[in-house]
């Protein structure tokens, strides 16, 4: 199998974290579909070559409907490697067990009506910057949100 083939059937261990918020910080939270009760931010691997920064904007669109370049998207600059959970392994290559998620933000004027992703979402809301963070269940998404008041101060 050649290296493109291989990218075709894999997922790459490089993806986007988006924190959507509002002015007063209201952030944006999905449930997925294929994990009970697990509340999510926007997050999704890169496709191909694209920069991180057209990543977050796909994925935002893909999973809310929302034209990022719409909105002030901020790329922290910020990269976490975590271990892929071992349910989702199998849409990486073989032996891929960690993953670089970079941390971005999209501010957005109000809490928008979304359109999630079918299959990968079943409902989302809006909630409180404190609650976003004690609501996801991925550690690096909850340091994002805790981080928000700070990041968005300057």
């Amino acid at each position: 199998m050649t290296t493109q083939t291989a990218s075709k059937l894999y997922k790459q261990a490089v993806s986007a974290l988006i924190v959507i918020h509002t002015p007063d910080l209201q952030v944006l939270l999905m449930e997925r579909t294929d994990f009970n009760e697990a509340w999510q931010s926007v997050t999704g691997s890169r496709e191909g070559d694209e920069s991180l920064e057209q990543t977050a904007r796909r994925e935002v669109f893909e999973e809310t409907g929302i034209d990022a370049c719409m909105y002030s998207l901020r790329n922290w600059q910020q990269s976490h490697d975590f271990e892929i959970f071992e349910i989702w392994r199998h849409r990486y290559a073989p032996g891929t067990t960690h993953n670089t998620e970079h941390v971005f933000s999209l501010e957005v004027p109000i809490a928008l009506e979304v359109t999630l992703a079918e299959g990968e979402h079943r409902r989302f809301k809006w909630v409180s910057w404190s609650q976003a963070a004690e609501m996801v269940f991925s550690p690096s998404n909850a340091d994002a949100i805790r981080s928000l008041p700070e990041r968005c101060a300057h």
